[in-house]
C-alpha cells in the first residue's frame, strides 16, 4: 500500500509539473504523463509477478546478472552507447532506452546477498605455515581481507565504468548498496572506517583534480553567484520551495514549474511538490516514504532466512538514500548529483525496475513465518 501511494502520488505530481514543459518541447501536454502510465502501469504488472516468484529463485540470477551489468555499461561507453549532454549512461536495445546503472545496483546487492549468506556455514581455507606466503595469507584472511576481495574487486570495476561516463551519483548509489549488505553480514567496522577513508580520499582528489566536479562544489557553496548561469535550476528550485510556504499554492498552480525550474519533470520534481503542496504536504511525502523504509527494515529483521534479509536490506538502503540525495540537491543541502526520485521522477525503466525490486522485497516477505501463539 505504501508503494501503491507513492506511486499515485508521484504520477499526479510528475504530471503537474510536467505539463507545461510538454506543451513547450512537444506540443502535447499529455506526453510525459502518457508515457510514465504506461511504465507505471507494467511496473505494477512486474511488481505483482515478482512478488509470486519464490526469492530463492534470484541466488540463481546472482552471477549471470552482475556479468550482464558489467557488460552493459561497457557498452554504455562504447560507439553504441547513447551520449545525452555530453554523458553516456544510456543504451538503446530496440525501442527501449535505459541506464544500465540501474541495472548495476539491483545486481550488486543480488550477487553480495547471494554470497554473504553463505557466510556463516562456508569452511575457512587452510594455509601452510611453512612458507611466507602462506603465513601472510592467513594473517589477512584471519582479518578479514580475502574475503573483501572479490566485493572490493567488482565494486571498483563498477565504479571506475560509471565514473568514465560520468555518472557520480550512479556510482554514490551503487556503493551504499554494496555497503550496506556487507555492513548487514558482518563485515568487520574496521573495514568500513579502512574503506571510508578511501572513498572519502577518492573523492577529495576526483572533486580536487576534475574541472567537472570542482565546478560543481564551486556552483555548491555559492548558487547565487551564478543565478543566471549554473546555478539557475538550484536558485529556481529554492524559490519553488520557499514560495510553497506552509499550505501551498494549491495543486496544479506552480508558477515555477512554467519553464523556470529546469527538468521539473525529472531530477527537480520534489520543488513542484513544495510548492503546491507547501511544506505540510511535502513532509506527508516525506513521511511516506519513511514508512516504507522503516517497513522494509522490520521486513529484513524477521525475513526467513539470511540471503532474504540481505536482499531486502540493500534494496531499502538504495532507496533511502536515492530520496535522501534527491531532496538534499534540490535543497542545496548537498551538491547537484542529478539523480531522480523514486516512484516521482520521469523515467519508465527506471520506475519499471524501482518497482520490481518492490516486488522482489514482497516476494520475500511473503515466507515470513507467522508469529507464534502463546
Amino acid at each position: 500500500m505504501l508503494t501503491m501511494l507513492l506511486l499515485g502520488v508521484g504520477l499526479i505530481m510528475m504530471f503537474s509539473a510536467s505539463f507545461a514543459t510538454a506543451y513547450y518541447n512537444d506540443g502535447d501536454p499529455l506526453v510525459y504523463i502518457k508515457n510514465q502510465a504506461v511504465y507505471a502501469a507494467a511496473g505494477v504488472v512486474v511488481m505483482f509477478l515478482v512478488s509470486k516468484i519464490n526469492y530463492q529463485t534470484f541466488r540463481l540470477l546472482s552471477v549471470p546478472g552482475i556479468v550482464a551489468a558489467i557488460l552493459l555499461l561497457v557498452l554504455a561507453l562504447s560507439p553504441l552507447g547513447v551520449e545525452l549532454n555530453e554523458v553516456k549512461r544510456w543504451v538503446r536495445i530496440g525501442p527501449i532506452q535505459f541506464q544500465p546503472s540501474e541495472v548495476a545496483k539491483v545486481a550488486v546487492i543480488l550477487f553480495f546477498a547471494t554470497r554473504l549468506s553463505k557466510r556463516d556455514t562456508e569452511k575457512k581455507k587452510k594455509w601452510s605455515r611453512r612458507t611466507l606466503t602462506g603465513r601472510t595469507l592467513e594473517r589477512l584472511d584471519r582479518i578479514g581481507f580475502l574475503e573483501l576481495v572479490p566485493y572490493g574487486a567488482i565494486l571498483m570495476v563498477i565504479a571506475l565504468l560509471m565514473l568514465m561516463e560520468p555518472h557520480m551519483s550512479g556510482t554514490i548509489l551503487v556503493l551504499a548498496g554494496g555497503a550496506s549488505v556487507l555492513f548487514a553480514a558482518g563485515i568487520s567496522l574496521g573495514w568500513f572506517a579502512a574503506g571510508g577513508t578511501l572513498v572519502a580520499g577518492a573523492m577529495w582528489f576526483i572533486i580536487t583534480q576534475t574541472p567537472y566536479m570542482t565546478a560543481r562544489i564551486n556552483l555548491w557553496l555559492d548558487p547565487w553567484a551564478q543565478r543566471q548561469g549554473d546555478g539557475f535550476q538550484t536558485v529556481q528550485s529554492l524559490l519553488a520551495i520557499g514560495s510553497g510556504g506552509l499550505l501551498g499554492l494549491g495543486l496544479g498552480k506552480s508558477r515555477q514549474k512554467f519553464l523556470y525550474v529546469p527538468e521539473p519533470e525529472n531530477d527537480f520534481v520534489f520543488p513542484i511538490v513544495a510548492e503546491e503542496l507547501g511544506f505540510i504536504g511535502a513532509v506527508v511525502v516525506l513521511l511516506l516514504f519513511s514508512l516504507l523504509i522503516m517497513r522494509g527494515y522490520w521486513l529484513a529483521l524477521h525475513a526467513r532466512d539470511k540471503f532474504g534479509a540481505l536482499t531486502i536490506v540493500g534494496i531499502i538502503t538504495l532507496l533511502a538514500v536515492q530520496v535522501f540525495l534527491n531532496v538534499g540537491v534540490v535543497t542545496n543541502l548537498i551538491p547537484n548529483t542529478g539523480i531522480s526520485l523514486p516512484f516521482f521522477s520521469y523515467g519508465g525503466t527506471a520506475l519499471m525496475i524501482q518497482l520490481a525490486e518492490m516486488g522482489i522485497v514482497l516476494s520475500i516477505s511473503r515466507q515470513i513465518p507467522a508469529p507464534k501463539n502463546d
